[in-house]
Parts: C-alpha cells; structure tokens; sequence
C-alpha cells in the first residue's frame, strides 16, 4: 500500500512540473464538499461519488495487461495497434450554417455537431452549448490526444451562448481555455455536482453556475434542465483522485420538443428509467465511440447505444463521441459504420452530421456516410 501511495505522488509530481496545476481545475473542498456529502449518490467514507453498480472501474482491464500481449498480436495495445484510429485527411466539413437562421428555432430543435461530444444546440430560440471543446488537445499535455483537424466553426464565431451544459469533468468533455473564454459572458453554466469548483478555480463567478445532482431539476426561461444518471467515472488526475466530481447525462425539454445527452456512459438500467420518465425524445445524442470490450461499463457498445437509444424512445438518434480525437483502439469511422448497420436493422432514424453542418429537425437531412469520403 505505502508503494501504491509513493507511486501516486510521484506520478501527480511529474504532472505537476509538465503542466502546472491549473489544468487540473480543482476538486470540491470546504462548504463545497459539504452541499456534495448531502447527496445520496455520495459516499462518505471514502469521499467519492458511485454509480449504481459500485466499483465498476475498480477490475477495468483485469482480463489481460499490455505484458500479456505486448506486441498487440492477440489484443491492440496502444503502441501495437494495426486500426486506422485517426483519419488519414481531413473530414468534410460543412462551413455554410447562417447563424442568424440557426437562432430562429421557435418550437423546434436545430444543432451543428462540432465533433467528438461538442454540440451546438438551438431549442425554442436559445441557444445551448454542450461539452464544448475548441482546444487543440483534450488533454492537460500540449503533446497528447491532438484534434484531428480546426474546428468548423471558430469559437468566436458562434452566435449568442445562453447556457453551457457540462457532462463531467474529463478533458474531452470539459476544456478549461473554452471555460475561460466564457466566463466573463452573459452565460449560465450547468453542471452535475461538484463541477463547479473546476470553474470557480478558472475564474467563472458562482451566480452564474447551477449544480445538480441526478434527478435534479432547473427551469429557467422555459427551458428544463434535469441532470440524469450516466455509468462513468470522473476527476483529471488519471488515477489519481477519482470521482470527487459526479458525471451525468442531460435531458433538456422546451414546452414543444426535447433532447436528451448521455454524456459518457456505459450500459445500464438508467436509460430505461430516463424513458419512462422523461422520454420521448424527439433527438437522442448517444455516447457511440471510445469503446473496447474491456472498459464496456464506461462506455456503450454499439449494440448497448441502440439498445439504450429504444429504451429512451428516442425518435431521431445521433452518435457522438467519435470523430475528432482519438482516445480508443477502434478504426475512427467503426462507430458510424457500426450505428449505420444496427440503425438500418431496426430501422431507426440516424442523423450523422458533417463537422459543422446546420441541422433542423422540421428537415433532417438524408442519411450520409460521410465518413467514406476520407482517405
């Protein structure tokens, strides 16, 4: 145990001097700890959030470790990997979208996918961003996890932003240079339990915040915002201080139509209970890439996203994390091709957008396989 602890704090010491503290935001302390240990998704004796199935990321990887097949002959490794994880030229964007067009969604829903799980979202005239990410890497290393190309549409170009919505606190799904470009707008950020600490430490005032725990709920403006569960696992650290934050999925509902997010997560008796409770959804945003078999509680399989996409009763269904980093062993384009097949089979409604084009549900577009364009 006392290796175990001295490993740790040499590995949190080297990331310290690579990177400096502040990419690695701040976890809750103080008063903040003390709204979190109220919530009954909270474990007090260890001082972390649990899903539902409890340490579930506790066996990740068990079955086989990199010195059993070193060479990635038996199971791809990630310096043994044979898969075309990242494209080999740039995928097609679509860089036409009038804003001024998108802003008008008065009883109706449009969005501009921007890649991985970053989504533009306008819903009865106000406009959401969820899981921005206009960083060039998803990582607190300069050198890691690099975009696979700009995004299509520059951060400063993007209309009005009336409300940021925050799935966890990885750094695919929270990007701290985006955070600070916004917090001194005219913004209101929602975000699960605990996530705020990361934004106060990046400078975003605590009036402009709003915090939820599973279940909870805010309507402002017309629009409701109900944290739901997800089964992942959250902190910036690596393995080292996890799941001091909650993670969530997102259900977002206008007095005509309604979406729902997954955020990161992996199969579980949650979206059942999101559909029975919140659902239909007329546009479902479906955690679909970054899966292996090994790490499935995480993150769906592509039979578990259209399983979890029909108990949601979801009518439209989009894939997103895919298409812009490369954080997984899998061929980048597997997770379209894989939701092309099963949608087919059951003959879902699957949209997948291009890189920034404008999508309107009083119009979807036909279905495209972009994605082959790319070589």
């Amino acid at each position: 145990m006392a290796r175990s602890i001295s490993t740790k704090i040499v590995l949190f010491l080297g990331l310290v001097v690579l990177t400096g503290c502040q990419q690695f935001g701040s976890n809750p302390s103080g008063p903040d700890l003390k709204i979190l240990q109220k919530s009954g998704h909270y474990d007090k004796i260890d001082g972390v959030f649990v899903n539902r199935k409890r340490d579930i990321t506790h066996n990740i990887g068990d079955d086989i470790s990199f010195w059993d097949d070193p060479l990635g002959r038996v199971t791809p490794n990630y310096l043994f990997n044979s898969n075309q994880t990242s494209p080999r030229g740039l995928m097609p964007e679509d860089r036409t979208a009038d804003m001024k067009s998108f802003v008008e969604s008065s009883r109706t829903i449009k969005f501009i996918w921007l890649g991985h799980s970053s989504i533009l979202l306008s819903i009865d005239g106000k406009t959401v961003l969820i899981d921005p990410v206009f960083s060039d890497n998803a990582s607190p290393f300069s050198f890691m996890i690099d975009r696979f190309q700009p995004p299509a549409l520059d951060i400063t170009d993007l209309p009005r932003v009336d409300y940021i919505v925050i799935s966890h606190d990885h750094y695919d799904h929270l990007d701290m240079d985006t955070i600070k470009y916004f917090a001194n707008k005219d913004v209101i950020f929602i975000l699960p339990l605990g996530v705020g600490s990361h934004l106060r430490y990046w400078g975003v005032p605590t009036s402009r915040m709003v915090e939820l725990d599973w279940w909870g709920e805010i309507e402002i403006e017309g629009l409701s915002f109900i944290a739901t569960p997800a089964q992942h696992f959250s902190g910036r650290l690596g393995l080292i201080s996890t799941n001091e934050t909650l993670w969530a999925s997102w259900v977002i509902k206008s007095p005509t139509d309604s979406i729902y997010y997954s955020g990161d997560s992996g199969y579980d008796t949650h979206y059942k209970t999101i559909g029975e409770r919140f659902g239909p959804f007329d546009l479902v945003f479906m955690d679909s890439g970054q899966y292996n078999e090994r790490w499935r509680t995480m993150h769906n399989m592509p039979e578990e996203m259209i399983k979890g996409f029909t108990e949601l009763g979801g009518r439209y269904l989009v894939p997103v994390h895919w298409g812009m980093f490369n954080l997984s062993l899998h061929n980048w384009y597997d997770p379209a091709n894989e939701a092309t097949v099963r949608a087919k089979q059951q003959q879902i409604q699957l949209i997948t957008p291009r890189l920034g084009e404008l999508i309107t549900l009083e119009n979807p577009p036909l279905f495209d396989e972009w994605w082959k364009e790319v070589k």
